[in-house]
């Protein structure tokens, strides 16, 4: 089955051609057009920019994954589009487009939770996760720790209480004149800085009513109250200092979740997910069997979104062509997500 993704719920306009089958899914293409540099003197994402610039780039991204493919769009047998969590404004463009080409074709559509859209980025190698897995999915604007027993069946154990880790590397960031986007000039710093770091301790970490939950704002606060009192503070010390608390606290809890559920499989995904700490971590790991998506499919992509489409396609979830869009739907996010993942 040939599928095509499409992603546009941020900053990315993305799309990917899948080759999809029982024992393996092939990459035909993975086009992704960052809007980096339109947003970065903002230091952060501009909703309106951002549908404007999908608007003016889909058609773009759509031939040259053609071109690249080698396919042309008769050849597509599904199409699968991100409607939801994301930008409404991005949202509505990739869900325009995709049921424009819809109707051209004459071909099936399905639509996919970005959040879930993620995990199936460790579904593109050979080896693919087995069930049951705990997925902890990282990125700028989420972080969730969750218990993945099927292709449909989801319960998430924890999320965060403020910040996503991903916005809080975006906020140390600016606020210490790093740049944007914050997660890889962070990272850089913190891997080429080999002298002691600061002791930041992350919120949440031995609490037991938030258990698996997780708390960014108190890390922050403390990054910022040790600059205040220390004047001459090395930068490196601090930048590193902050990573390893941001990061470590995503580990320790995602391993006592496994050794709580006895649960080995561990699936992770998110733009996080590319960090060099958090890689070391995990991967040097044993006794479990760590799942981490190759970097070009850690940020938002259509590959991801073509074969989470496949995989829902075999549950016969189709959908017709009046399909919405949502941001934050009434109940908030995460209580949408919990009914929609049911």
């Amino acid at each position: 089955m040939i599928v095509l993704g499409v992603e546009t719920s941020c900053d990315e306009t993305a799309i990917g051609i899948v080759s999809a089958g029982k024992d393996k899914r092939d990459v035909l293409a993975n086009i992704i057009s960052t809007q980096i540099e339109e947003h970065k003197k903002y230091a952060g994402v501009v909703p309106e920019i951002a549908s404007r610039l999908h608007l003016q780039k889909i058609n773009t991204v759509f031939d040259k994954a053609l071109e690249v493919s080698g396919l042309s769009p008769e050849t597509i047998d599904l199409i699968g589009v991100v409607n939801q969590p994301g930008l409404v404004g991005s949202l509505m463009i990739g869900a325009s487009f995709a049921k424009t080409l819809t109707l051209k074709l004459k071909k099936p559509i399905i639509t996919v939770n970005h959040l879930i859209a993620h995990l199936y980025s460790n579904f593109l190698k050979n080896e693919t996760p087995s069930f049951p897995y705990i997925g902890l999915l990282i990125s700028g604007g989420h972080t969730l720790l969750m218990i993945v027993s099927s292709h449909q069946e989801y319960k998430i154990i924890g999320t965060t209480l403020d910040d996503a880790v991903g916005e809080a590397y975006d906020k140390i960031a600016k606020f210490l004149n790093l740049g944007y986007p914050g997660g890889p000039i962070i990272d850089k710093i913190s891997e080429s800085y080999k002298g002691e770091c600061v002791k930041f301790t992350p919120g949440l970490s031995n609490s037991k009513k938030n258990k698996y939950n997780f708390s960014y704002s108190g890390l922050k606060t403390a990054v910022l109250y040790h600059t205040r009192e220390n004047p001459d503070y090395k930068r490196e010390s601090v930048i590193k200092g902050f990573q390893v608390a941001a990061i470590k606290v995503l580990y320790e809890k995602t391993m006592n979740l496994s050794k709580e559920t006895g649960i080995k499989n561990i699936v992770i995904a998110g733009g996080v997910a590319s960090n060099s700490y958090l890689r070391e971590l995990f991967l040097n790991t044993k006794g479990v069997n760590i799942h981490l998506p190759d970097p070009v499919f850690c940020t938002d992509n259509g590959a991801m979104v073509a074969c989470c489409a496949y995989y829902k396609s075999k549950l016969k979830k189709v959908d017709g062509l009046d399909f919405e869009v949502y941001s934050k739907p009434k109940g908030g996010p995460l209580a949408y997500l919990k009914k929609d993942l049911r």
